[in-house]
């Protein structure tokens, strides 16, 4: 397990993607393939204390932008209780967890919204984005088995 501090900035914008500050680190479960291949290689055998940066084309990271991932739903489908649309929750840029058919859930965004329907995208925000990681090895040890049975399975 490891704890870091980084951030995430698209390639050819600069623009920050994602951040964690040192003073709040992520732990990460390496070696059970919960994170990107190649953010693992990138981070094996460094030490706490150690600096890293690399880049990864979205080919290896995420993934090029899905249009299938792109559709609309009907505007129904964030009704309330009472019948309503919560006009401050169903806006542009809201992201909301939903399920598919087999139970599975997923995150999409709102990036339209019409008469009668809204236009979601399932990608992941960084999908189709050349990301550079940069940042420091907070702490690191090998996982008991106990923390590994509690990060991959949490309910048990």
């Amino acid at each position: 397990m490891a704890s870091i501090c980084y951030e995430v900035r698209e390639r050819e914008s600069g623009n920050i993607l994602q951040q964690i500050p040192c003073d709040k680190p992520e732990t990460f479960l390496f070696g059970h393939g919960l994170m990107l291949d190649v953010f693992e290689k990138n981070l094996e055998g460094l030490s706490p204390g150690a600096l890293f940066k690399f880049s990864v084309d979205s080919k290896d990271a995420y993934g090029p932008i899905n249009p299938s991932a792109i559709f609309d739903l009907p505007l129904s489908t964030f009704t309330e209780d009472d019948g309503s649309i919560d006009a401050s929750v169903v806006k542009i840029g809201h992201i909301f967890p939903m399920a598919d058919k087999e139970g599975n859930r997923h995150f999409g965004k709102i990036i339209r919204i019409m008469e009668g329907r809204v236009t979601m995208d399932f990608n992941h925000p960084m999908a189709g984005k050349n990301l550079v990681f940069s940042g420091t090895i907070v702490s690191a040890k090998l996982a008991e088995a106990d923390e590994i049975k509690q990060v991959l399975h949490p309910s048990q």
